[in-house]
C-alpha cells in the first residue's frame, strides 16, 4: 500500500512539545537511562545467583535486550510521535491493546525513578551519620538496606529535586543529562581499568561452590531478577522522546541501536571487572553467603579493599550523579507516556496540558506522586527490580507485534531504518520478551498481574466518566488474543520449573519450549487479527501527521 498524503495541519497556537533534541541528546537519553543504579548493584546481586557463569548471564541478557531494541529502531523512524512505546500498539491493533500495552509502558516509566533514589540512598548509608538515620541494614530477606522513616523523608525530597529540574525546556533537560552521562559514562571505564588490571584475582572464576552452581536455572534466573536486563533498560528513551526530537527519522534508530552497544558493553566489562576483584576474604562457600554480599556499595566497597581510597570517593559522588540522572529522564519519560495517552484518549486529558517550555506538567506531577508511593510497598532496591524487569518487557513486547503488522499492512511505508530480516527478528523478539517474564519468576509476575488489573481500573474509570472527549474505538476483533495472551504466559510461569510448584508441569528446558511455541502462535495470531491497512493508515494520518507537523522542514 502507498503512503496516503494528506494537507499537514496548521501548528497550534497553544503550548506543545518543541522539536529541540538532537542525536547526542537523544542517545544520551537513552545511555543514561541504561547507566543508571544497575550498575552500583547489578553485578554483585547477579553473582550471587549465578556464581561466575554470571559472565553468561550478561551476554545472554545483552542479546536478548539487543533482539528487543531493533524492532523500536525501526519503529521510531517510521513515527517519531512521544511516549512511542505506548503508541505503535494503539495504531497497529486499535483502543484495547494500545490502552492495555500503553499501561505497561506508563508503569515501567514512573517505577524506574523510586528505585534510583533507593540506590542514591544505600550508597549514602555508607557514611556513618546516615547508617541508622537513612537505611537500617538488616531485613527479613537478608542484609538488603531498607528505608527508615527519615530516609522516606529524605527518597521524597529527592525525587521532588529530579521532578523540579524536568519542568525546564527539553533541551534545557537534554543538556543537563548530556552533561551527566559523560560522567555516568566515564567513571564505570574507569573502574573497569583500576579493579581489572590491578587488582586481578583469576582463581575467583572457581571459587567458593564453583563456576556455576545453579547451571542453567541459574544463569537463567539471573538475568531477570539479578538485575541485569532492569540494568540495560533505557535504549527505548529515544522512542519516548521522539515527539521532540529535531531530526527523529535519521538519529533515532542510531540512538536506539547505539545506545544498547554502548551499555552492554560497559556492563559486561563491570561484571568481569568485580568478580575478578573480589579478595578471597570476601568469598565464602557459596557464592549466595560470601561476605561480599553485605556490601552496600559493591564498587566502592572493593576498591577500598583493594586501596583505591580515591576511586571509593570517585564512586560514592557517582553513586549520586548515575541513579539520579536515571531518575531525572524516566520522570521525563513518564510525563511523555501519559501525555501520549492522553492524545490517544486513555487517560483524562489533562495530562495533555504543557506550561511555557513545552513541559507536559501534569503527567510530571502524577509521576511524582506515584513514585513516592511506592517507597512505601518497595523500600529495598532489590524487591522492585523483578518487578520493573517484567512490566518493562512486557512493554517491550508490544514494540514486535507492532513491527509484524505494519511489515504485513504498510509494506511500502517509508522506513528511515530497515530491520535486517524483520520476518524473523520480529516474532524472535516477541519469544525473547516472554522468556524473559517466564526468568523473572512466578513471585514476580503475580504482582505485575495485580498491577495490570489496577491499570484497567484506571483505564475504563475514564472512558465511564467522560474524563477525555477522544473516544477511540475499542477494536475488541483486533484484541482477542490479548486476554488468552496475558492469563496464557500467567499460567506457563505458574506451572513452570519457575513457578512455585514442586513437581513444575513444565521442568526446565520445556518451559522455555512451552513459551517459544505459545508465544508463536499468539504473534501470528494477532498480526492476522489486526486494523486492516486502511485502518491504520487512517489512525496515522489524524495523529502521527499532525505530531510531524512540527519537525522543521516537514511537509
Amino acid at each position: 500500500m502507498t503512503n496516503v498524503q494528506v494537507p499537514v495541519p496548521p501548528k497550534s497556537t497553544k503550548p506543545g512539545l518543541k522539536r529541540e533534541i538532537g542525536f547526542i541528546g537523544l542517545l544520551w537519553a537513552s545511555t543514561g537511562s541504561i547507566i543508571g543504579s544497575g550498575w552500583l548493584f547489578g553485578a554483585k546481586d547477579a553473582l550471587q545467583i549465578a556464581g561466575p557463569a554470571v559472565i553468561i548471564s550478561w551476554v545472554v541478557g545483552g542479546i536478548c535486550i539487543l533482539i528487543l531494541a531493533l524492532p523500536h529502531a525501526e519503529l521510531g523512524g517510521m513515527y517519531p510521535v512521544s511516549g512511542g512505546t505506548a503508541r505503535f500498539p494503539h495504531y497497529a491493533f486499535g483502543g484495547a491493546v494500545g490502552a492495555s500495552f500503553g499501561w505497561f509502558s506508563w508503569l515501567q516509566a514512573a517505577t524506574v525513578a523510586p528505585i534510583e533514589v533507593q540506590a542514591m540512598i544505600n550508597y549514602a548509608g555508607h557514611y556513618t551519620f546516615a547508617k541508622s538515620w537513612l537505611v537500617i541494614k538488616q531485613t527479613a530477606a537478608g542484609p538488603q538496606p531498607t528505608l527508615t522513616g527519615s530516609g522516606l523523608t529524605v527518597a521524597i525530597l529527592l525525587m521532588a529535586a529530579v521532578t523540579a529540574i524536568n519542568f525546564l525546556s527539553i533541551k534545557k533537560l537534554a543538556n543537563v543529562n548530556s552533561a551527566a552521562t559523560w560522567w555516568k559514562v566515564g567513571v564505570p571505564l574507569l573502574t573497569i581499568f583500576m579493579l581489572a588490571v590491578f587488582n586481578f584475582h583469576p582463581g575467583n572464576f572457581t571459587a567458593a561452590n564453583g563456576f556455576d552452581p545453579d547451571g542453567v536455572k541459574g544463569i537463567l534466573s539471573a538475568v531477570s531478577t539479578g538485575g541485569i536486563v532492569f540494568a540495560l533498560l533505557g535504549f527505548e528513551q529515544a522512542d519516548q522522546l521522539a515527539g521532540e526530537s529535531s531530526n527523529p527519522k535519521k538519529d533515532i534508530p542510531r540512538a536506539v541501536i547505539g545506545s544498547t552497544i554502548i551499555g552492554v558493553f560497559i556492563y559486561l566489562l563491570l561484571q568481569f571487572a568485580f568478580l575478578v576483584a573480589l579478595p578471597a576474604s570476601q568469598l565464602g562457600t557459596t557464592w549466595k553467603n560470601g561476605l561480599y554480599t553485605a556490601m552496600t556499595g559493591p564498587f566502592a566497597d572493593i576498591a577500598t579493599l583493594a586501596g583505591f581510597g580515591w576511586l571509593a570517593a570517585v564512586l560514592y559522588i557517582d553513586a549520586i550523579i548515575s541513579p539520579g540522572g536515571t531518575a531525572l529522564i524516566y520522570i521525563t519519560a513518564s510525563s511523555r507516556v501519559s501525555y501520549g495517552l492522553s492524545r490517544n484518549g486513555y487517560v483524562p486529558v489533562v495530562f495533555e496540558r504543557t506550561n511555557k517550555a513545552g513541559v507536559p506538567w501534569v503527567g510530571l506531577i502524577t509521576a511524582f506522586i506515584i513514585g513516592c508511593i511506592c517507597f512505601l510497598p518497595f523500600p529495598t532496591w532489590q524487591s522492585i527490580v523483578g518487578l520493573i524487569t517484567s512490566a518493562s518487557v512486557l512493554m517491550y513486547a508490544g514494540a514486535p507485534l507492532a513491527l509484524g503488522v505494519f511489515r504485513n499492512r504498510l509494506p511500502h511505508e517509508d522506513r528511515p531504518y530497515r530491520l535486517p530480516a524483520a520476518t524473523v527478528m520480529s516474532p524472535l523478539a516477541f519469544v525473547v520478551a516472554n522468556l524473559l517474564i517466564l526468568w523473572s519468576g512466578w513471585s514476580t509476575d503475580w504482582k505485575l498481574g495485580l498491577a495490570i488489573l489496577i491499570g484497567y481500573v484506571i483505564l475504563v474509570g475514564n472512558r465511564l466518566f467522560n474524563l477525555n472527549p477522544t473516544k477511540p474505538q475499542m477494536d475488541w476483533k483486533a484484541a482477542q488474543w490479548l486476554p488468552v495472551y496475558l492469563v496464557g504466559m500467567g499460567l506457563i510461569v505458574f506451572l513452570s520449573d519457575f513457578g512455585p510448584l514442586a513437581h513444575p508441569w513444565f521442568p526446565l528446558y520445556w518451559d522455555i519450549l512451552a513459551t517459544a511455541v505459545f508465544s508463536a502462535i499468539i504473534y501470528y495470531w494477532a498480526v492476522h487479527v489486526a486494523l486492516s491497512a486502511d485502518e491504520i493508515s487512517n489512525m496515522i494520518n489524524t495523529v502521527v501527521v499532525e505530531e510531524e507537523a512540527t519537525i522543521p522542514g516537514a511537509a
